[in-house]
């Protein structure tokens, strides 16, 4: 890493505030304009399956953060790579979490406008964070972090 660079990734927003906005700007359209696509109780049950899901997955990972000693925050430094747990299916596994949530309650709350604004949270999320991320953990930690990223793919 350049002595310009700070020791932190870069990225653009913090991730749990993005899907939380478009979350929100997905509820205040589908207030004015609902549109319900799903019967109650499936929606209840396709919804809560993916939050738990989400939990099943992020419970380790922080973890893993502790145990490393390592900051889960992209704007803190990040002092090693973690490849066992859920790091050996994906590489952004809090991520992934954060989508199965963020679906499930957008499922649970039969909204196809939070459902939708899906969409541009992930093309956020791989260029403005992802992306950033990887640039800063190749710089920092080269080939350890170049090896992992040909054996785990970035999503699943």
């Amino acid at each position: 890493m350049s002595e310009n660079n700070k020791d932190h990734a870069g990225v653009i927003f913090p991730p749990p505030l993005i899907y939380g906005g478009f979350l929100l700007i997905g509820f205040v359209i589908d207030y004015f304009w609902p549109i319900p696509v799903l019967h109650d109780i499936f929606q209840y049950a396709l919804g809560g399956v993916l939050i738990v899901l989400a939990l099943a997955i992020i419970i380790p990972a922080f973890n893993l953060f502790r145990k490393v000693g390592t900051a889960v925050r992209p704007d803190r430094p990040t002092t090693a790579i973690i490849t066992s747990g859920p790091y050996r299916f994906t590489r952004n596994p809090l991520y992934l979490a954060l989508t199965l949530i963020y679906a499930g309650i957008a499922i649970a709350a039969d909204s196809i406008w939070v459902l939708f604004l899906l969409i541009p949270v992930l093309l956020i999320m791989n260029q403005g964070v992802i992306g950033r991320e990887e640039k800063y953990l190749d710089e920092k930690f080269g080939e350890e972090y170049r090896r992992y990223k040909k054996t785990v793919r970035r999503w699943l």
